[in-house]
């Protein structure tokens, strides 16, 4: 019953944006969050993130980060993993550890009734873990098989080399999990020091949502985190996008090329940004509207499906693409691609397209907020791009708020054809490498 009541929970509890009322709070040992209160449901979800992440990692220690988030919850205090495992079972909460480029989040769900034995079991995860022998030697043998299927799949490919190519020695420049020689040297002592640089309440960010007051967190927060180291070791200084324009080509036996494509991007705090939020939308968004969708797949079948997106990492910012075609049709596939780029790029959008883009992204903000569990996820990333409370009920405002002007002038400035890189991993015709 508890279970079924939890998972009831997690679906049903969804507000409306404008409804949502943000409290900002500041625990007694001084950590902020934000909280959503809504007591309608019994059962709490809170959001995590300690910016840093697999950044963090080492010289030679690469994946460190990774490895130590996957095995939080194998094991703490005097609990073995299976011990523990069954505690979280028995309190029907739910807890996830994620390491990522830029940051690392904790995440949990439990019920009301549960909180105090719920909390008590995430912190001696996060304060007491026990990297034991058998749990580490069991959990790199996951993220070796992991690094072995990368090594087989094109896309995997494509990224591993696009990302090297672009940012060199850079922890950007490399995979968050590592290598498959990293990975099979690292020690238990390796762990303990990720697990003391990564976890810091320095550089914390905190939400929650549900049936807790703004007491009652701040109480929580510090019994969670307080014991926690409060600085770590400094976050790398910020990399250019380094690739040029351009086309590399992977050889691999496969009847499908995919490619992985772009060009340096955008910060997310610039003042343009969402203008380029809403180009990127018409030139190769979610929709199947999208520009590029349209030419690549509607008129010519050259592909299932074809995307852009914005990354505005911590530490860099990219503009990438990426779209799948057979041999045959790839370099035709890329043809089309430079070709819209450029015509965005020279001749911008239409009032028709920017009408039909601000309808989408402002009819499906709302959506986003299903749930406690999404609505803590989501103050949380709001805290950790330095976005103030009240931009939950702005944010459609901003997006109508971009003129056809301010979309062209962006496109002008931030679209570079010449500057496209394509990195193909397959056998493709017809394309021939350059740099």
């Amino acid at each position: 019953m508890i279970r079924y009541i939890l998972a009831f929970a997690l679906t049903v509890v969804a507000l409306p944006a404008r409804a949502i009322d943000i409290q900002e709070i500041t625990s007694p040992g001084g950590i902020d969050a934000w909280l959503v209160q809504e007591s309608s449901i019994p059962f709490v979800a809170i959001e995590i993130v300690f910016d840093g992440g697999a950044t963090l990692d080492l010289p030679g220690k690469r994946g460190a980060t990774n490895l130590m988030m996957a095995l939080l919850e194998e094991g703490s205090g005097d609990l073995d993993a299976r011990g523990f495992q069954e505690a979280r079972e028995a309190l029907a909460a739910s807890y996830g550890f994620n390491a990522y480029d830029d940051s690392v989040s904790i995440s949990a769900v439990f019920l009301t009734e549960n909180q105090d034995e719920a909390v008590a079991l995430l912190r001696s995860a996060l304060i007491e873990p026990r990297f034991d022998d058998d749990a580490i030697e069991r959990v790199r043998a996951q993220v070796q098989s992991i690094l072995r299927s990368d090594a087989q799949d094109p896309n995997s490919i494509a990224g591993a080399a696009f990302d090297a190519a672009a940012y060199g020695d850079h922890p950007y420049g490399s995979s968050l999990d590592g290598t498959t020689e990293t990975v099979a040297g690292l020690t238990q002592v390796d762990l303990f020091d990720a697990h003391r640089n990564a976890l810091v309440t320095g550089r914390v960010h905190v939400g929650a949502a549900g049936d807790i007051s703004a007491e009652e967190l701040g109480a929580l927060i510090d019994d969670l985190i307080g014991d926690l180291p409060s600085d770590g070791p400094d976050i790398p200084d910020r990399v250019e996008f380094g690739l040029t324009g351009g086309t590399t080509i992977i050889d691999y036996d496969t009847p499908q090329s995919v490619a992985l494509f772009g060009h340096a991007g955008i910060e997310r705090d610039a003042d343009d940004f969402f203008a380029a939020f809403i180009l990127n939308e018409i030139l190769g968004g979610s929709g199947l509207e999208s520009r590029l969708m349209r030419e690549v797949r509607e008129e010519r079948g050259l592909t299932y499906g074809i995307y852009t997106y914005l990354v505005p990492k911590d530490l860099s910012e990219s503009y990438l693409g990426q779209v799948a075609s057979s041999n045959d049709t790839i370099a035709e596939a890329i043809d089309v691609v430079r070709a819209e780029w450029a015509l965005m790029a020279n001749e911008g959008v239409s009032a028709e397209e920017l009408a039909q883009a601000k309808t989408y992204l402002t009819g499906a903000y709302p959506l986003r907020f299903d749930g406690n569990a999404d609505i803590a996820g989501i103050l949380v990333g709001m805290q950790a791009v330095g976005l103030p409370t009240e931009y939950i009920e702005n944010r459609n405002d901003y997006v109508n708020a971009v003129t056809l002007e301010d979309v062209n002038r962006v496109a002008s400035e931030l679209l570079d054809p010449d500057g496209l890189h394509f990195v193909v991993v397959g056998q493709p015709e017809g394309l021939e490498a350059s740099d």
